[in-house]
């Protein structure tokens, strides 16, 4: 396998969140019914290929319900803790109404894109080390309670540090993704 193959990390590297069970259910989760679903793809099963970096790049869509009374934004982090490297940001996207439901082919007009860790803004698709075992692909919808007040080009980071303790409900999708 050649270096080029390989998403990030040196051959050889593993992420090692998946002995990890916090990755699962985030610490910041709230159950309190915001649902994320993709009508491209179910929870916990594959990522098809046209939405992989290297199969289009497409931006898969994504659909939301049951977003609490009192959300001023949502802000949408979509991350692989399985990357090489670790956690690897695949998207950003805040500023997202809170009357909007849904993603299609591209973030909503009046949402900001942030950047992932290919170094670009917006959706950077699946893209792990050939032959390793499927990926995990966690998207996550947080509903806030305040406007984050982020730019464009702001990171998964830039998220977590403004979101903190403003999250009324958070929604998670979980893809799967192999090369």
């Amino acid at each position: 396998m050649s270096e080029a193959d390989r998403a990030t990390g040196p051959a050889g590297a593993r992420g090692t969140s998946r002995d990890d069970p916090s990755i699962d259910e985030p610490p910041r989760a709230l159950s309190n019914g915001l649902e994320l679903r993709s009508p491209a793809f179910n929870d916990n099963t594959y990522i098809p290929e046209r939405y992989s970096r290297q199969g289009g790049n497409e931006v898969p869509p994504l659909q939301w319900t049951h977003v609490p009374d009192g959300t001023e934004e949502l802000a949408l982090v979509c991350e692989d803790p399985d990357a090489p490297g670790g956690v690897f940001v695949h998207w950003v996207v805040t500023a997202i109404p809170p009357d909007v439901g849904s993603i299609e082919e591209a973030a909503p007009s009046n949402a900001t894109l942030g950047r992932n860790s290919f170094g670009d803004l917006g959706w950077g698709g699946p893209q792990p080390p050939v032959g390793d075992d499927p990926h995990r692909y966690f998207f996550r919808l947080y509903a806030v309670d305040r406007p984050l007040g982020l730019g464009e080009g702001a990171t998964a980071e830039d998220v977590h540090a403004a979101d903190d303790g403003h999250v009324l409900a958070t929604g998670t999708l979980v893809g799967l993704f192999a090369r």
